[in-house]
């Protein structure tokens, strides 16, 4: 009888030459960074996480959310931010999307997101994104993950007829929760008062004016024909930190046109939401570098606070405007990203004692606090700036902490 087994001796002598072997395969692999050619990506068809039976459909900043708690469950990388743990390998970007909703796909810090963005210097704009176009997941030599567009560009440098309107990029952040703000802004900065445009007097002797009537305007305005939105100036909003005025309440009176441009210019309010005075202020909408924005983490350390929420509510939640008193001043820039704390309470200590009876002499405690959302900044000042709650873990108050995240 012929036996099966290796002797142990002959065993022994062969284990040295299976682990070369395993080390040798290990070493040629390219997720350890074994050769210097271009990150490779194997796309999958669907671009959505699969859903468990039972379980309800994700957004995708929920799945980014439950990923970030998951803690141990996150992949490994050798560099770099930290991946979802269901990260797909490919993604192709949908209309309705952001930059936001993206990187919430891929990352569990949205705003690290430059950090893994590869710029394609074959691509015309490679910053801007489009609906259609496949985003890949790949890995540097390094370990480090990175993105990629895997295709798209081209269609975009050479663009086929279409029975529809071309796709423009997409924005970074949901861009109609901030539009109305930026006309009709409900808090009112010290720079803008100084500078915006304002009602000097109604005319015919009117106290005040609604729709049909006609103002006079004091301070630069755009050619006949222009719109303006008329915001009334009221609350001053002040530094908590030291008290110093940084902003005013605003609320929107109603919409003008410009009739003639001169010192001062006439114009006619076409809208009404309430009255009109003399000394209200003219703001034009303002969009301009709002798509533009990308997320990222300030450089310096940034602590401050809620001074104020547009529409005066207690309770502050998910694609709300916010104004903090931090600004240029502190290092702040449009598409810097910070983590909202909701401001820990301070209570009253319970006073035990063994025997039983009352004691005197309890003491206050502040309780730490805990994270609640995160905001980006899209608006900058001096010393304020104003930033939109991009996702809320419970609801923010005022008062409550910004920093750095």
């Amino acid at each position: 009888m012929v036996s099966n087994q290796i002797p142990g001796r002959q065993l022994m002598s062969a284990v040295p030459v299976i682990l070369a072997a395993g080390l040798s395969l290990l070493a040629g692999c390219t997720w350890l960074g074994g050769k210097e050619e271009a990150p490779t990506s194997a796309p999958v068809p669907r671009n959505e996480a699969p859903i468990a039976q039972g379980e309800e459909p994700q957004t995708s900043i929920d799945a980014a959310l439950a990923s970030g708690e998951a803690g141990n469950e996150t992949q490994s990388v050798s560099a770099g931010p930290v991946l979802n743990a269901s990260a797909p390998k490919s993604y192709t970007v949908q209309r309705g999307d952001t930059l936001w909703d993206i990187a919430s796909v891929f990352l569990r810090d949205p705003w690290l997101w430059p950090e893994i963005w590869y710029v394609n210097p074959k691509v015309e704009n490679p910053h801007l994104i489009y609906p259609g176009d496949v985003l890949a997941l790949a890995y540097g030599a390094d370990g480090s993950p990175q993105i990629r567009l895997e295709s798209g560009g081209a269609a975009r440098v050479h663009p086929l007829v279409r029975s529809s309107p071309l796709d423009g990029p997409i924005a970074s952040i949901p861009y109609g929760a901030i539009v109305s703000f930026l006309g009709r802004p409900s808090v009112v900065s010290k720079e803008d008062l100084h500078m915006a445009p304002h009602v000097v007097a109604l005319r015919d002797s009117h106290m005040v004016a609604g729709a049909g009537h006609e103002i006079y305007v004091k301070g630069t305005v755009d050619g006949e024909g222009s719109r303006y939105n008329v915001v009334r100036v009221g609350e001053a909003l002040k530094d908590p930190d030291g008290g110093d005025v940084l902003g005013y309440m605003g609320t929107y009176t109603g919409t003008v046109r410009v009739e003639r441009v001169g010192d001062p210019s006439k114009a006619l309010i076409t809208e009404s939401a309430r009255e009109t005075t003399d000394g209200d202020l003219l703001f034009v909408d303002d969009a301009s570098g709002t798509a533009e924005l990308i997320p990222h983490a300030p450089q310096s350390d940034v602590q401050g606070q809620i001074i104020s929420v547009v529409d005066g509510v207690y309770l502050i939640g998910e694609y709300q405007v916010v104004a903090i008193n931090r600004g240029k001043k502190h290092g702040l820039e449009p598409g810097h990203v910070l983590a909202a704390d909701e401001a820990g309470k301070t209570v009253r200590s319970p006073c035990r004692r063994s025997d039983g009876l009352l004691c005197f002499g309890k003491k206050n405690v502040k309780l730490p606090d805990e994270r609640a959302g995160t905001m980006l900044v899209f608006k900058v000042y001096e010393r304020m700036s104003y930033a939109l709650v991009v996702n809320t873990i419970s609801p923010l108050r005022v008062a409550d902490r910004v920093r750095t995240p």
